[in-house]
């Protein structure tokens, strides 16, 4: 059976989402590995998101919490608010209570990559303040550390993304993910795929 790692995500201005579809690009990359990019539901009423500026979404389909558990490895995805995962996806996870009494996310291993306005915005802490979210469904926290080599240690332009996982800044909404930072959201994709392959050949 194909090991399959999903993609779960909140995007509101399309940052997020694009980074996404470059590390769906890298998990499908490795040999034996499905995988599916998933949305969480939207929380704000179409009036306030018209008045945000806010794109239509995409058509890729709305998770709900039991669907997590089909998967074998998770690489989770949102925008930043105050330097923590933005509400949207707070509340999915706050409805995924039923997995957690049941830990049937237990030992599953989780990424996360994120989006935010500014280099100072929380490229580190929206992951570090995510993984209890991740500790108390007993999941493994997968970060990037170095492996990315050189991209890490670009020194000339701005790039997004941590040890933590890929990243990039939305600044007022215009900029868009580098070429060096859809390398890494790649980089990270292959990364947790072959390291959900892995665990679940073990198991």
């Amino acid at each position: 059976m194909a090991t399959k790692v999903y993609i779960v995500y909140y995007s509101m201005y399309g940052h997020v989402e694009k980074l996404a579809e470059e590390i769906k690009k890298g998990a499908s990359s490795v040999e034996g590995v499905e995988a599916q990019l998933w949305q969480v539901p939207e929380t704000l009423p179409e009036e306030v998101l018209g008045k945000m500026s806010a794109p239509p979404k995409s058509d890729v389909p709305i998770i709900t919490p039991s669907e997590l558990a089909e998967a074998d490895g998770f690489v989770l995805g949102f925008p930043t608010r105050f330097g923590m995962m933005a509400a949207q996806f707070k509340a999915f996870l706050d409805a995924t209570g039923s997995l957690w009494r049941t830990q049937q996310l237990a030992g599953k291993p989780a990424g996360i990559f994120f989006s935010t306005g500014s280099q100072g915005g929380g490229q580190e802490t929206t992951a570090l303040t995510a993984i209890t979210q991740l500790v108390h469904h007993g999941m493994i926290f997968v970060p990037i550390g170095y492996t990315f080599g050189a991209g890490m240690f670009e020194m000339e332009k701005v790039k997004g993304g941590s040890p933590y996982g890929a990243g990039t800044f939305a600044g007022d909404g215009s900029r868009q993910p580098t070429e060096l930072e859809l390398e890494q959201a790649f980089h990270q994709g292959k990364y947790i795929a072959a390291i959900t392959k892995k665990l679940k050949g073990a198991a």
